[in-house]
């Protein structure tokens, strides 16, 4: 037998089997057979009393003081709401609010409100993404890895590590070939990690040939079981360059050790700037221009990203020529963990010594000028022509709305940036989002919200499914609906 039953506040097509009371729900491709009492496979619809259940509520976000919401005053006139601008208070997202599969049906739900007099639309669904992935940004100069060097997860691969950026180390992590073009065990822990990541639960991860990691979205990285404190200022040849003129007249040299980038004052532009004399300091590496050193040392978890715990190994012997005793310099790293302070005696040899105060204040300056060490998670996925066709019966309309910012894409009520070129391919900050915003299916896929909003003129002339649009009030006042306090800016468009 087969019957409709609502699923939260959606309708889902249920199988039931007479002999077992058993009910098969077809949310997802999965299409399980839940017995009373018992969740599906992705934990998000259970049986209850023969009856197909959303195990989570929909959520709704609400712009109000009495969830947390507040006012700023600009105005003294009497009549002021206390709204800058005209908005809505009320969005309506895609969490708990079900998935078109099959995919000819319309979206769970497209819910219609006035704004500023103009009749507006947002249709919303969570999507299910095999083909999407993680990008993940972790502050450190510490060395993770070869690029290109697999990120392992439970010892599965799941990603691979791509580009070193200022003060970052970026991960690529999931897409369609971990989650379905592996080992079942691969595809099945690769959707778990993308999943708690996406969620902002902490996740270890192996790189090949070089350091295990502990990330989670908005903390700071644990490599190799130490917590990062900060990203570097710059790279040792900027470094040098904001802090030359508070070094000027208090040491002869300074060597901002960097495993990119080694800066050497004496010899940078900054220093010949500021009449820094010569001090016959001798770098190992290769020479790029005035003061800027490649290849110092290999790359590393010490000192700067490198591999050295003694910053002296870097140096070949001053020159006599232009090099006497007495002569100081600082040693110190790009985000100021590491630093030294050196006299070098009558042989021309560095001796360490205890480091002058003002000297010191300025290794605290760096420090200070060091942006807190993060780990930043973007989910970035594809919404495909299947997703599309419950928005419009007529799916590149849709795409091309996007495009010409008709209709404005958010996540979870979170703003996300969609990439140009061919299809709806869009970027979220985790962070953003409300909290356990994404699920699963164990095809492998993950499950995520994703709302269209647009003028309901627009939403008409692309195609879309106006027989099954409803009022705000009606999803407001439905049975298992979640209200949350509205953190992030409005996600428009405006009409």
């Amino acid at each position: 037998m087969i019957t409709a039953v609502s699923a939260g506040s959606h309708m889902v097509m249920e199988t039931t089997s007479a002999a077992t009371d058993k009910i098969r729900c077809d949310a997802c491709p999965v299409m399980c057979y839940i017995k009373p009492g018992a969740a599906g496979a992705c934990d998000r619809y259970a049986n209850h009393g023969g009856k197909l259940v959303r195990v989570d509520p929909h959520v709704i976000l609400e712009r109000t003081v009495s969830h947390g919401g507040k006012l700023v005053p600009f105005s003294r006139t009497e009549d002021w709401d206390g709204k800058i601008v005209h908005e809505p208070s009320t969005f309506v997202t895609a969490i708990g609010a079900g998935t078109t599969y099959p995919d000819y049906k319309p979206a769970p739900f497209i819910v219609s409100a006035e704004v500023d007099g103009v009749d507006m639309v947002t249709v919303v669904t969570e999507g299910i993404f095999s083909y999407c992935g993680v990008k993940v940004k972790i502050d450190t100069d510490r060395y993770l890895g070869p690029e290109t060097a697999t990120v392992r997860a439970q010892g599965e691969a799941v990603g691979h590590v791509t580009t070193s950026e200022y003060g970052s180390q970026m991960l690529s992590l999931g897409g369609v070939h971990h989650l379905t073009g592996g080992s079942k065990k691969e595809g099945r822990v690769t959707c778990d990690t993308l999943m708690d990541l996406a969620n902002c639960r902490a996740v270890e991860l192996t790189i090949d040939g070089g350091a295990t990691v502990v990330v989670q979205a908005g903390q700071p990285p644990v490599v190799n079981g130490e917590k990062e404190e900060r990203m570097r200022v710059g790279c040792g040849s900027a470094t040098i360059g904001m802090f030359a003129k508070q070094w000027q007249g208090k040491v002869d040299e300074v060597v901002v050790v960097d495993d990119h980038i080694t800066g050497v004052l004496s010899e940078h532009q900054a220093g010949k700037l500021l009449d820094i004399a010569d001090t016959g300091i001798k770098m190992k590496g290769r020479r790029s221009t005035p003061g800027r050193y490649f290849q110092v040392a290999d790359p590393g978890t010490g000192w700067g990203g490198t591999n050295i715990s003694d910053p002296l190994s870097i140096l070949g012997p001053f020159d006599a020529k232009e090099a006497r005793p007495g002569l100081t310099m600082l040693m110190v790293s790009t985000t100021g963990e590491h630093s030294s302070y050196y006299v070098l005696d009558d042989a021309l040899k560095p001796v360490e010594t205890e480091m002058p105060d003002d000297l010191k204040f300025s290794v605290e300056r760096i420090q200070e000028n060091c942006e807190p060490a993060l780990c930043t998670v973007l989910f970035m996925a594809g919404a495909g022509g299947s997703l599309r066709a419950g928005v419009t019966d007529n799916p590149v309309r849709l795409t091309r709305s996007v495009k010409d910012a008709l209709t404005r894409v958010t996540s979870g009520g979170a703003p996300v940036y969609v990439w140009p070129g061919g299809g709806i391919t869009y970027m979220v900050d985790v962070t953003q989002m409300p909290s356990g915003a994404f699920g699963y299916v164990p095809t492998p896929a993950l499950v995520a919200p994703i709302e269209f909003t647009m003028k309901l003129s627009d939403y008409a002339a692309l195609g879309g499914h106006m027989d099954y649009v409803k009022p705000l009030s009606e999803v407001q006042n439905g049975d298992d609906v979640r209200q949350l306090p509205w953190q992030n800016p409005i996600p428009g468009p405006r009409p």
